[in-house]
């Protein structure tokens, strides 16, 4: 499959350039002293530093190498050690010679594309198409390769457009000479609307630019530093918190390029209003006196305006399925983030196990209770010992992080008093952190599921968990992020924009840290996602593994044997034909995503057969046994007493086991925890 094009701003920002180049002077004077004074590791502004953060912000601009001439980049180069020297005199005007390339690469593109309006594409066999793996794009050399590029990126759209829409192929080529007419001016009208879409965001393409240098210039410092503006902390910020104020839809953009209702959640404002549906496409929003159409408006551009913090109440003008057009105004409500909520059931078929699932150690710091995950997680808790659960499974899969005082006040939970941490900050000084509460909330045998996804605070809890032999881990190795970020203000006079920046390391109990190498589980488990490079030790720049040593003395749990246990599972785990299945695709899918594909010409038939096989081999990889119950999954008698007085939740929460019954990972655990309730001592 031919790489798509990055979809880059081509709006100048209305805000004049004396402006907006006042204003970044301002944010990489205070984005400089704030890393020299803050960052756990700041490092020289000299000629190294140039060149890795010249590298990453070319990378920045076009990740995709789809715009820039290999020509543009030799010009470029004649900056790549002058970085330095242009932040250490204040100058910061530099940025907008990339900023003029950056224009005259996407009004060629424009150019190209308005040009294959009557220019039919070489269907002939010409043209071939190969999929490449990132680390093997390459610039165009030329404008006629770049024109090349843009030719069969049209044709191949084409090409599956009309194999999307009808799969008959003999009448597919009868007819072809119309189809591919129209459908051709379609796939170019999409391409110049996606490519209109960053006018929609605040700064343009000026913005882009200048946001994407400030961001090269952290991230070279650690992946995890990065810049937002006041729109970006304050979705960020939700994202760590189980309720937040929001209007309840979700949007999408369909075939057509139109926004889209998603979603709407239970109890919310749309849900209350009653006259927004799935599907209604939004024409535009109207906040303040400003209103926003979503024609060749991107999604994320859609998401921000509706998160704008001084956006209470928005006029939403929307297009039933019938055709009529309705005005609808809604204000915020504070909601429940389902995906982040904390949900508790019972597993198997005598009820004897609990699950729970953590997708996020969320904080609500600013609600009137301060409820976060660990108080939510310890009221799941108290519903499943109500019925007398003797284990417990914990599901950190997929969980990114968050609040690390959330993942320290949790792990206070298992143990009995003692450190859970050493902290090491950004001037190197180190202490420990420790769980000063009498006493555990629960006594039962834990374990602790993880994949290749659990990252940061969730790290955290599984490797304290683990060294206390507290709990077994049991999955995929984690990510490998053992850094901790605040949010500051570049300047607390002036709304110019903040700082997730990386201020301290944190430790295991032993003094060991799992920074770069991920906590290893206890017992393995395969996933179709490893070895695909998604670890912290392949990120440019990532902070190096290092060690501590710890001040204070912890007293772990005795530890057991688990020799029986674990060839008990490793038993079941070959006899299990989708276990093994999952291996054998974690290796296809390692191919299909770092090796070179075949060539292919860009015809009807070599295009179908190209997609006929990528499909197989996807719904090979990921198959999709939507009926298969694997282990049972019910609800605690308080959930289902609460559902029963709010049936709004019924559907949610009937999904949602629907879903867990049929993962053969938690059935796998399921199994485990059994086997290590009977282990003796």
């Amino acid at each position: 499959m031919y790489k798509p094009l990055l979809l880059l701003i081509v709006i100048f920002s209305s805000v004049s350039y004396g402006q907006t180049d006042t204003i970044f002077c301002q944010q990489l004077v205070a984005v400089k002293k704030l890393v020299k004074e803050n960052h756990y590791q700041p490092k020289a502004i000299n000629d190294s530093l140039s060149k890795g953060v010249f590298d990453l912000f070319i990378t920045s601009l076009d990740q995709d190498k789809d715009y820039f001439l290999q020509t543009d980049i030799a010009q470029f180069k004649a900056d790549q050690f002058q970085i330095d020297d242009y932040l250490l005199s204040d100058n910061c005007t530099f940025v907008e010679q990339f900023k003029a390339v950056l224009i005259t690469r996407i009004e060629n593109t424009k150019t190209i594309l308005g040009q294959l309006n009557t220019t039919i594409p070489d269907y002939s066999g010409g043209l071939t198409l190969q999929y490449k793996p990132s680390n093997q794009y390459i610039y165009s050399k030329d404008y006629n390769a770049l024109a090349t590029s843009i030719e069969k990126l049209v044709g191949y759209k084409v090409m599956t457009s009309l194999l999307d829409n009808n799969d008959d192929i003999a009448y597919i080529k009868a007819n072809f000479t119309t189809l591919e007419a129209s459908t051709r001016l379609d796939v170019i009208k999409n391409e110049l609307c996606l490519l209109e879409q960053f006018s929609s965001t605040s700064g343009g393409l000026d913005r882009y630019v200048k946001d994407a240098f400030i961001n090269a210039f952290l991230q070279y410092h650690d992946p995890h530093s990065v810049f937002f503006n006041p729109t970006e902390k304050l979705i960020y910020e939700s994202g760590l918190s189980s309720n937040q104020l929001s209007f309840g839809i979700t949007t999408e953009k369909n075939n057509e390029g139109q926004i889209i209702i998603a979603q709407i959640t239970p109890g919310s404002a749309a849900f209350k209003n009653g006259n927004i549906e799935t599907e209604d496409i939004i024409i535009s929003l109207t906040a303040n006196g400003t209103t926003l159409k979503t024609l060749c408006v991107s999604n994320d551009a859609i998401e921000a305006f509706s998160n704008k913090e001084d956006h209470k109440t928005i006029s939403f003008l929307i297009k039933k399925q019938n055709g009529t057009e309705q005005n609808i105004t809604l204000t915020k409500t504070k909601i429940k983030v389902e995906d982040n909520a904390i949900k508790g059931f019972l597993i198997g078929e005598d009820k004897a196990l609990g699950y729970i699932k953590i997708p996020r150690f969320y904080t609500n710091d600013e609600s009137i209770n301060g409820r976060g995950v660990t108080a939510d997680f310890a009221k799941e808790l108290y519903k499943l010992q109500k019925q007398n659960i003797q284990g417990l499974i914990i599901d950190l899969r997929f969980n990114g992080g968050g609040s690390m005082g959330e993942a320290i006040e949790l792990t206070g939970m298992f143990i009995d008093r003692g450190p859970v941490t050493v902290i090491k900050t950004n001037l190197k000084d180190t202490y420990t952190i420790r769980d000063v509460k009498r006493g555990t909330y629960f006594s039962k045998p834990v374990i602790v599921l993880v994949n290749n996804y659990s990252a940061s605070a969730s790290e955290f809890f599984a490797a304290a968990m683990q060294d206390y032999n507290r709990a077994l881990i049991v999955g995929s190795t984690t990510h490998g992020k053992s850094s901790a970020q605040s949010i500051i203000a570049l300047d607390d006079t002036k709304n110019i924009g903040y700082c997730k920046i990386t201020m301290e390391k944190f430790y295991r109990v032993t003094g060991q840290s799992h920074q770069a190498i991920g906590v290893i589980p206890d017992l393995k488990l395969p996933s179709v996602y490893n070895d695909l490079d998604s670890g912290e030790q392949f990120y440019d720049y990532a902070l190096q593994n290092d060690t501590v040593t710890p001040e204070q003395i912890f007293t772990p749990f005795q530890k057991k044997d688990y020799s029986t246990l674990i060839s008990k599972n490793k038993q079941r785990l070959s006899a299990n034909t989708a276990f093994t299945q999952i291996a054998e695709n974690n290796i296809k899918l390692k191919e299909s995503i770092f090796a070179l594909g075949p060539q292919y010409a860009l015809t009807l038939d070599e295009v179908n057969k190209t997609r006929e096989q990528k499909r197989a081999l996807y719904n090979q990889i990921f198959p999709n046994d939507t009926d298969q119950v694997v282990i049972a999954v019910s609800n605690t008698a308080s959930t289902e007493k609460a559902i029963n007085y709010n049936t709004d939740n019924d559907s949610l929460n009937a999904g949602i086991i629907n879903q867990l019954s049929q993962d053969i990972y938690i059935a796998e655990t399921y199994s485990i925890l059994k086997d290590l309730i009977n282990l003796k001592d």
